[in-house]
């Protein structure tokens, strides 16, 4: 069984946003990126596709959501600066289903740094040392789950 740990696509600059950040949207290449997930997981059997509420996390998976026919959930365990133990909690309580989970790049390195001191395998980029996990905006990481535990991790980068 699959999760796969989604850091949301590029969006528009902090600082040129005049509106919430929790409404900054995703800038052109974005929407590129968001296109390319779909293309990317499209063969992948996902059941489920949880994001963080903020508008570029969710105008990140929407387009691979609507190709699968499936709503995008929102989970306050992705939102910017949740816990790491809001995040586990939600990791635990999906991996019976393919899941695609949209967040925020702390919530990534957070997720993964606790994964890579439980001894899980993860394969970046190359040789890249723990402390080197790849999380760049639009990539993604592939979790391979088994009798409910995350054993592997895999990055896929963005298209």
């Amino acid at each position: 069984m699959k999760l796969y740990l989604v850091r949301h696509a590029k969006a528009g600059s902090r600082s040129a946003w005049d509106g919430p950040d929790e409404e900054r949207p995703l800038s052109k290449a974005g929407r590129r990126q968001a296109a390319g997930l779909t293309k990317l997981l499209r063969d992948e059997p996902i059941g489920r596709v949880l994001s963080s509420p903020y508008v570029r996390c969710r105008d990140t998976v929407a387009p691979l959501a609507e190709r699968l026919r499936l709503p995008v959930e929102d989970a306050d365990g992705l939102v910017e600066g949740a816990p790491l133990s809001e995040a586990l909690r939600l990791v635990e309580k999906v991996t019976d289903k393919p899941t695609v989970l949209c967040t925020h790049g702390d919530v990534i390195g957070d997720l993964l740094h606790h994964f890579d001191s439980q001894g899980v395998r993860l394969d970046a980029d190359d040789d890249a040392a723990p402390s080197e996990l790849r999380f760049p905006k639009g990539s993604t990481w592939v979790l391979d789950v088994e009798d409910g535990q995350v054993v592997r991790g895999r990055y896929l980068p963005a298209t």
